[in-house]
């Protein structure tokens, strides 16, 4: 694994690249959970499957061959997913804020709500030449370089991203506002409600409200790893009450909060659960 900070020019907007060449004997699987962040995979090699979680005690829980990808983008998610390779992974995996990959990809962020695609049916023929470029380049930081140019290019000539709407989203996640205050965070930046969720879909991917669940559930899944009590939990992140707390979290994982404790401990057969904590649903 190889991390680096993108070019100044693209932050923060662009938030880390992390190359990676991975060989194990087996097969790997991964329980990736809903995430603030879009993420990039520009694959080198064989394909990652992808599925969605099922509920505990349901059949086929990551277990159906899902989707493949090589290289893809990842929107914002409200559920969990389950990603699953052969044991070899080579690529390199970008981490951005959704509004930043609404001008990048000048696509609607609503329409990767909840998915994924085939960078190849976003950009066509400049996916494989990019991907391709990236793989015969010799070494890491030459491969970082040239993502910096690839990246910087359509910044430049992307749509422009809403100052106002940016402002909106920092303050979401900040916790300076919740679902339940979106009325307040309309006015103060001047839109009516209506025009907010729309400009959220369009360059978020989500409504107000439903990023600001995705957020308290990040927020509530940091204080379990401070091993603080489920009703503090459900407290300090603004949930009614545990009952709250437990329904968003089984909505979200398929599991109650002390049941996603319990097979995150024991890996439950996967090899890992939640390992990246403020990333993308997409992990190899």
């Amino acid at each position: 694994m190889v991390t680096q900070l993108p070019h100044p020019g693209l932050r923060p907007g662009v938030r880390s690249y992390r190359g990676f060449r991975l060989a194990f004997e087996r097969s790997r699987r991964r329980l990736e959970v809903p995430n603030a962040s879009v993420t990039l995979v520009l694959g080198f090699g064989d394909p990652l499957r992808i599925n969605r979680a099922q509920p505990v005690g349901q059949t086929g829980q990551g277990g159906q061959p899902g989707t493949s990808y090589t290289s893809l983008l990842s929107g914002l998610h409200t559920r969990a997913s389950v990603g699953e390779h052969d044991g070899r992974a080579h690529g390199i995996e970008v981490v951005m804020a959704p509004w930043t990959a609404f001008t990048l990809f000048r696509t609607p962020m609503a329409e990767l709500a909840d998915s994924m695609v085939d960078l190849a049916d976003l950009l066509g023929r400049p996916a494989y030449d990019l991907a391709g470029a990236l793989a015969e380049t010799p070494g890491w930081a030459a491969r970082f370089t040239l993502l910096d140019t690839f990246l910087t290019s359509r910044a430049r000539t992307g749509p422009p991203v809403s100052h106002r709407l940016v402002w909106a989203w920092r303050q979401l996640v900040s916790g300076g506002a919740t679902g339940s205050t979106v009325a307040k965070l309309a006015g103060t930046v001047g839109w009516s409600e209506r025009h907010l969720e729309r400009r959220f879909r369009e360059q978020i991917g989500l409504s107000p409200k439903a990023t600001a669940r995705v957020l308290r559930f990040r927020h509530a899944l940091r204080l379990l790893d401070a091993h603080l009590p489920l009703s503090q939990i459900a407290a300090a992140c603004g949930y009614y009450d545990q009952a709250h707390l437990n329904r968003d979290f089984k909505a979200m994982t398929g599991r109650s909060p002390s049941r996603f404790i319990t097979e995150r401990t024991h890996g439950a057969g996967f090899a890992n659960w939640t390992g990246r904590r403020d990333r993308s649903p997409v992990s190899y």
